[in-house]
């Protein structure tokens, strides 16, 4: 099985899941595999119920606003899946707060596009014994 293949397309579908994001300073996308099927999928933006605007009036973002990947393994909690073994697809490597979520659901593999500019989330998985994988944008097309 060629990883590359599949990594790329599952990456593809994070880059427009990402589009459907409110949020006008970065829009993220995430998918969740197991066993090669798409368990959950996500994007940063407002909690359910909440208006759609994910800044302020300085452009900064909202501390309520969910990311892409709390907001994927969140949609798995509350269904008949789980994160165990999985891999995450994510279009910007994860925050400090999301790799803890990531760790603790279950997820063993992530693959993501662009690095956050603080690694320590990445630095945190690696310890935790999550295969990292940096993927090559120049790959999708």
């Amino acid at each position: 099985m060629n990883n590359n293949r599949y990594d790329a397309a599952y990456l593809r579908l994070a880059l427009e899941w990402s589009k459907l994001s409110y949020c006008n300073r970065r829009q993220v996308g995430a998918i969740v595999v197991k066993d090669r099927m798409i368990i959950s999928d996500g994007y940063n933006g407002t909690p359910s119920g909440f208006d759609n605007c994910c800044e302020d009036e300085n452009n900064l973002t909202h501390w309520y606003v969910l990311h892409a990947e709390a907001n994927a393994i969140l949609k798995i909690a509350g269904s008949n899946h789980n994160c165990k073994d999985s891999t995450l697809y994510l279009t910007m490597s994860p925050c400090k707060a999301c790799s803890k979520l990531i760790h603790q659901s279950g997820i063993k593999r992530l693959v993501y596009l662009t690095e956050y500019k603080d690694t320590t989330g990445l630095k945190f998985l690696k310890k935790a014994g999550v295969t990292i994988k940096h993927f090559d944008k120049t790959l999708l097309n």
